[in-house]
């Protein structure tokens, strides 16, 4: 043993030395499943490097003692109670500190990488001499802690532009998007990437022997940092950011190209410029938002629970755009599926899109055959009496439906799911047919399915709770987040987004162009503008659900939706809706018409076009469509795509002020009409209380 570290007993790190001189330190973190780095772990890490310091071994690996993942960051939960300390910048301080007393050591360094490695697991790596990586698939490598609000703060930002150049560096951090381990070796991140079993050996004859970066990557990582280069290519990587995030929306991107363009110096000087530009971001209402978002997102992905789904096979009757897009996503993810519809042109074009989903999807081409064998044309339905779920995703018309759980129910197995993708049917309109209730549910996807991450889980009053556990459980087998909703119409995705369309298309048949109205949307937080949105979805889609809602939410419909649309004049599926859409190399996309340069949308456009969705909101919460104010928001962000720095709609309303609101729905009440009267609830104590 090192003589420094005898007598030594540490609570989450290890310590091996190998007969060869080199140390082998773990990372295994006490108490948790997975190793993330909190204030005591750091504390920990900096007294042993302390010691490390002043009696070197030959070379130091650094691993996780985790059967699962390297290191996934930062502990998030800690991070946001100092938040509300205001100690961020200490524990900032803390973690550059410890980072940088492994890049001082006197000896070298490898960090060993297998599985998930993020943010801080990241950063620290980048403070070794060496990274090498394993080659199973779920090694990937990134810095996403842009998805936070922040910026890596630990030393990343300074370390890797100066490692493999700016422009690569800038991509990884602005985009927060992870890396495999080939792809990581190719940017020259990794030096090395090996088999997983031969990682710590590979690791150690790294650290002992050395190596040389390539004299590209070296040149890069240095002229891509001087003065005269930041001053030229930060404003080309700001215009980039502008393209896909507002500065007062999403300010860290922003934030991090600045600190690095004017930031020059030794490596504690840059450290210090990242410390405070970090610290600064952590306290704005964007940061502690996407901190609460990402905690609403771990909320639903543990409703999924730890017990088996018993769901091997999958059955789905309907193979239109949904069923046809589920069909192929349960594939992919590892499931057999049989895929039924009235006439094999149906099927056969859903397994044509399949294909092209195994294509984008699975990189390796020797394993695509194996996937696109899981999914199975099935006319006739004969897989359903083998089927452990049955989705069914047939048009949306409450006869159709309920003859066909009539021919599919008797030829079920008795502990078979039946579930219905239905977006809009009250589920008691569904039911009452139903032999087996406790074993119907709603499964509803949004489309597009490959991109959209939620499903809402319809419930119903004679459904078995082991019903939703297990669809829960399918969900999260899926890589879905799954969100338990009230059978009542619209559920609660549909129910708060249909009267914002319904107000676009109102102001829309009033002649406010398309482009202004999107415009107002996008500006506000939205990934895209409603009447897009519409077309998107499909005005027969959109026709279909404003015949369920809005009798129920006592809505008339404007003319632009009034009627079902005429043949080929559908949407973006057929080229034509109200924008006329074009195709490109990356799908489609519209062709929205010109504005005049002096036209002047109303000023109160947005207002018109969001305070419905929040009105909405309160009485769905007020109803009891969602069990609480968290899963509401966290529906609609994951469901809609809700502007996510802004938290969620009962986020926004705690922040901008129930009195404030209700005050603009009554002026907006006065001039266009009582649509805007507010709805029940707007007295729940939860629109008050803290998010």
């Amino acid at each position: 043993m090192i003589a420094g570290l005898d007598g030594l007993r540490f609570s989450h790190w290890q310590v091996e030395l190998r007969p060869d001189g080199v140390l082998v330190l773990s990372f295994d973190r006490e108490g948790e499943s997975v190793n993330t780095f909190a204030q005591d772990v750091l504390i920990e890490l900096e007294a042993l490097l302390e010691r490390l310091a002043l009696d070197a071994p030959k070379a130091l690996v650094l691993r996780s003692a985790k059967q699962k993942g390297f290191i996934a960051g930062a502990d998030i939960r800690e991070f946001a109670e100092f938040d509300r300390k205001g100690t961020i910048g200490d524990s900032i301080r803390r973690g550059q500190q410890a980072f940088q007393r492994l890049a001082e050591l006197p000896c070298p360094t490898v960090s060993a990488i297998h599985g998930f490695c993020m943010g801080g697991g990241t950063e620290i790596s980048l403070a070794c001499d060496y990274r090498i990586a394993s080659s199973d698939p779920s090694t990937r490598i990134g810095l996403p802690e842009v998805k936070l609000g922040i910026y890596p703060g630990w030393g990343g930002s300074v370390r890797l532009p100066r490692l493999v150049g700016a422009p690569a560096a800038m991509d990884v951090m602005l985009t927060g998007r992870t890396l495999s381990a080939s792809s990581a070796k190719a940017m020259g991140v990794v030096d090395k990437v090996v088999e997983p079993a031969l990682l710590v050996d590979e690791a150690a004859r790294l650290a002992l022997e050395g190596r040389e970066r390539p004299f590209r990557q070296r040149f890069l990582g240095w002229i891509t940092n001087t003065w005269p280069v930041r001053q030229v290519l930060a404003p080309v990587l700001v215009k980039q950011v502008a393209r896909k995030a507002r500065k007062e929306h999403y300010p860290a991107p922003y934030a991090l190209i600045e600190t690095w363009r004017r930031s020059g110096g030794g490596i504690q000087s840059r450290l210090s410029a990242e410390r405070k530009s970090v610290v600064k971001l952590a306290g704005t209402p964007t940061a502690r938002n996407l901190t609460r978002v990402f905690f609403l997102q771990e909320r639903l992905k543990g409703l999924g629970g730890k017990e088996p789904h018993g769901i091997a096979h999958v059955h789905v009757v309907g193979a239109g755009v949904m069923g046809g897009d589920i069909a192929a996503w349960s594939a992919y993810k590892g499931f057999q599926v049989t895929l039924q519809d009235r006439e094999q042109k149906y099927i056969d074009g859903a397994l044509a899109r399949a294909q092209d989903l195994f294509a984008k999807k699975v990189r390796d081409e020797a394993k695509r055959p194996e996937v696109a064998a899981r999914l199975k044309s099935d006319l006739a339905g004969e897989g359903i009496p083998g089927a452990d779920l049955v989705i069914e995703a047939i048009i949306e018309q409450a006869q159709a439906k309920r003859e066909l759980y009539a021919t599919v129910e008797p030829r079920l197995e008795p502990d078979a799911l039946l579930t219905s993708n239905t977006s809009s049917i009250p589920l008691e309109e569904l039911t009452g047919h139903i032999a087996r209730p406790a074993r119907f549910a709603g499964l509803h996807y949004f489309n597009p399915v490959a991109l959209m991450p939620l499903v809402e889980i319809v419930r119903h009053d004679a459904m078995d709770p082991q019903t939703e556990q297990r669809l829960a459980a399918f969900c999260k087998a899926l890589d879905k987040l799954p969100v338990p909703v009230a059978g009542t119409p619209g559920f609660l995705v549909n129910r708060l987004l249909f009267p914002y369309m319904l107000e676009a298309a109102l102001a829309y048949s009033e002649g406010i162009p398309g482009p202004v109205i999107d415009r107002a949307a996008v500006k506000y937080g939205m990934p895209m503008g409603p009447i897009e949105l519409i077309d998107t979805v499909g005005l027969d889609v959109a026709y279909g659900v404003g015949q369920e809602l809005a009798p129920f939410l006592g809505l008339s419909i404007p003319p632009a939706l009034a009627n079902p649309p005429e043949q080929g004049r559908r949407g973006k599926k057929d080229g034509q809706g109200l924008y006329a859409w074009e195709r490109t190399d990356k799908g489609s996309k519209p062709k929205k018409p010109e504005v005049p340069k002096d036209y002047k949308a109303p000023d109160d456009l947005e207002d018109r076009l969001i305070l419905p969705l929040l009105n909405e909101a309160v009485a769905a919460l007020h109803d009891g469509v969602v069990e609480d104010a968290d899963l509401l928001d966290a529906g609609v962000i994951f469901g809609t795509g809700y502007a996510p720095f802004r938290g969620g709609p009962i986020q926004t309303i705690r922040e901008t002020g129930v009195d404030a609101l209700l005050a603009r729905l009554e002026s907006l009440r006065a001039k266009h009409g009582d649509r805007f009267a507010p709805r029940p609830g707007w007295d729940n104590p939860a629109l008050r209380q803290a998010g």
